[in-house]
């Protein structure tokens, strides 16, 4: 089977970094997120491009409305659409591969906790190499 680019990339990824500040003696500070989303663990994305959009230059965001439990666990019966592609094929690969995802626990003040999470997932062509460049 031919696998095309999908990628997962983590909605909150700003909340997850801690900040750096200062101190009042000018040394630098971290201070730890009070809030961690869940991360996609998957080494692939199992999400499959539909071969047909894929040839025919088809892009789409679709963005899922998640629910993990404190261990990472995906509720399944949970999952919906929260906003389509405006592709009903690339919705529905993405629905036909949610089982497989895999999530590493969200996290407040570094305790594992239940949440609820936007997950987009990305069908993008890969780029041509710029002919001007040489790359």
């Amino acid at each position: 089977m031919m696998r095309y680019p999908v990628s997962l990339v983590a909605v909150g990824t700003i909340l997850a970094c801690g900040r750096t500040g200062a101190s009042d003696d000018g040394t630098a500070t971290i201070e730890v997120p009070e809030f961690e989303p869940p991360v996609a663990i998957n080494a692939e994305p199992p999400v499959s491009y539909p071969a047909r959009l894929f040839r025919e230059g088809v892009e789409g965001t679709v963005v899922l409305l998640l629910f993990v439990d404190a261990t990472g666990k995906l509720a399944l019966d949970s999952t919906r659409i929260q906003d389509g592609s405006g592709y009903p094929s690339l919705d529905s690969a993405v629905l036909a591969g949610v089982s497989a995802m895999e999530f590493a626990p969200a996290r407040r003040n570094g305790t594992p906790v239940a949440t609820w999470f936007l997950q987009p997932v990305h069908f993008r062509q890969p780029q041509a190499p710029n002919s001007e460049s040489g790359l």
